[in-house]
């Protein structure tokens, strides 16, 4: 049966016996009272007498609290860290690796990772010395290298990192040429851009070190990128040819020298040679000579039988022509040299010329007694 039919006795569950909601000021009452149970003060009866906080209470109270703040003060730094402590906004000290402490709602403590490589990228447009406009991208690593001077010397040392690299990168392009940006000069750029930001960082205070500047591949503007590919491989092909023109020269140069030196030489032994026989001939004429003036007529005949051999030597066939007759006398050398040889040797250097030339004349005699008597 429920407690509110007919007969149910009207018993209200929530013990109100049906007198309405409970009273809000009376829970509060009630609260109150417990509360100061707990930290040892007194009810004041059913009057309603306020509880208060003993002096052991407020004391323990305190007590924890510190303890509670003492604890929240301590703090790790990471290895790759370091901690700046600001005590009441103004900059403390600088702690590195290992637990510290500081006062709680006094000290401010910012950490910065001073090991971990940033990056910052910036691309631009820029004038060259020559009055050329090239696209020029860069891009910076940094570490912080002074905490204290990252956080608090400027507002937003990256925005400054980005000014001061456009500054140096426009100071650097606007010095060198177009050939050097685009090519061959950007190492050197690289160098040059990386001291002068550095520098700019420095004279800022921005707590910021640059460890490398990359500057990528340079190129003109994109409406004029043809014809700056055009010359770039007109600068290639003349290099190139020149490399060519150069490695032939290295190669004909030494060769026409060592032609020149082989026909120096080669005149210079033909001199000796010509200078060597002309003082060979003269000395064997001035012995002839003395030989000549001891017995000219035997010198004579041996000159003429030597120029005789040296002749037959060099020929085969000899045509004499006959006085007196019309008969031209055809005599075969090595004919004769084939049967005189016996061994066969064939050589007319072997033919005695006094013996062959007295032949010669004995034919010639007998034809022409044989002629005479036809005549008769």
């Amino acid at each position: 049966m429920a407690w509110n039919e007919p007969g149910g006795k009207n018993n209200d569950p929530w013990g109100g016996n049906n007198q309405g909601p409970p009273d809000l000021d009376e829970a509060l009452k009630k609260f109150k009272e417990q509360l100061g149970g707990i930290f040892g003060g007194g009810s004041g009866g059913s009057g309603g007498q306020g509880s208060g906080f003993s002096t052991g209470s407020a004391g323990a109270i305190l007590a924890i609290a510190a303890f509670i703040w003492a604890v929240f003060g301590f703090y790790q730094v990471d290895e790759q860290e370091k901690a700046v402590v600001l005590r009441l906004g103004v900059y403390h000290t600088t702690h590195s690796a290992g637990l510290h402490w500081s006062p709680p709602l006094i000290d401010i403590v910012e950490k910065v990772n001073v090991t971990k490589v940033r990056q910052a990228e910036h691309r631009a447009s820029m004038l060259t010395e020559d009055e050329n406009i090239v696209d020029v991208p860069m891009s910076v690593q940094y570490t912080v290298s002074d905490p204290a001077h990252f956080l608090l010397k400027v507002r937003n040392p990256e925005h400054s990192l980005e000014q001061a690299m456009e500054s140096a990168l426009r100071h650097v392009v606007g010095g060198s040429s177009m050939d050097d940006v685009i090519t061959a000069g950007r190492e050197k750029m690289a160098v040059d851009v990386k001291q002068r930001l550095q520098n700019y960082l420095d004279n800022y205070e921005t707590g910021i070190l640059v460890s490398e500047v990359n500057i990528k591949e340079s190129r003109a503007p994109a409406q004029v990128q043809d014809a700056f590919d055009d010359v770039t491989r007109a600068k290639e092909d003349k290099s190139r040819l020149k490399n060519e023109a150069e490695a032939y020269a290295n190669t004909i140069i030494p060769e026409a020298r060592g032609a020149a030196q082989r026909q120096l030489e080669e005149a210079n032994a033909y001199r000796d040679q010509v200078t060597a026989r002309a003082e060979g001939e003269a000395a064997r004429f001035t012995k002839l000579l003395t030989e000549y003036k001891k017995a000219p007529e035997v010198t004579r005949r041996r000159l003429y039988i030597d120029a005789m051999q040296d002749v037959y030597s060099n020929s085969t066939k000899v045509m004499v022509d006959v006085k007196g007759g019309n008969n031209m006398l055809y005599l075969p050398l090595d004919r004769i040299a084939n049967r005189n040889g016996g061994s066969g040797s064939g050589s007319i250097d072997n033919i005695d010329i006094e013996e062959l030339t007295n032949r010669v004349v004995d034919q010639l005699r007998r034809e022409t007694q044989s002629r005479r008597r036809e005549g008769r």
